[in-house]
């Protein structure tokens, strides 16, 4: 069988992950564009998807997100200026920022979180609940095994 088509009728996970991942996003990101949110794109989750309501810091996001200390503070530079966050002195440090979110990006951050309660309903509404619920079990072993493996290797 050759390459694209293997891809197509029997795609590793990788393939999977990357299609889930980006038709999720394309869904969500046309969904909130819909909702008064048309300037954000995908790469601004790796700060909105991990900040906490009363703040976070840049560097708790680059370790949830996986991202480098440097693109998350590129995010947020963005993210300041189209009004979804803004920096705080960190008051348990400081010396440190803390990035917390504006009432623009909260309404951001609850609608996200509706739309993507809703695609996994609609997902499981699909499959079966259990069957969506076991997938989603098993995705979570696999994905903090390969967590786990690339931290391992130091990555």
């Amino acid at each position: 069988m050759d390459r694209s088509r293997r891809t197509q009728e029997d795609p590793d996970l990788g393939m999977l992950s990357g299609r889930t991942l980006f038709g999720l996003q394309r869904e969500l990101f046309a969904a909130l564009a819909e909702q008064g949110h048309p300037g954000l794109r995908p790469r601004h989750g790796a700060v909105l998807a991990y900040l906490d309501d009363d703040g976070s810091r840049a560097t708790d996001l680059a370790a949830r997100s996986g991202r480098h200390k440097q693109v998350i503070g590129t995010l947020v530079d963005e993210l300041v200026e189209l009004g979804y966050v803004e920096r705080r002195r960190d008051p348990a440090d400081r010396r440190a920022k803390l990035i917390v979110p504006t009432e623009r990006g909260r309404d951001f951050i609850a609608r996200s979180d509706a739309i993507l309660a809703e695609l996994e309903a609609a997902h499981a509404r699909a499959v079966g609940e259990q069957a969506y619920a076991e997938f989603k079990r098993v995705f979570r072993l696999v994905a903090a095994r390969q967590a786990a493996l690339t931290s391992d290797a130091g990555t």
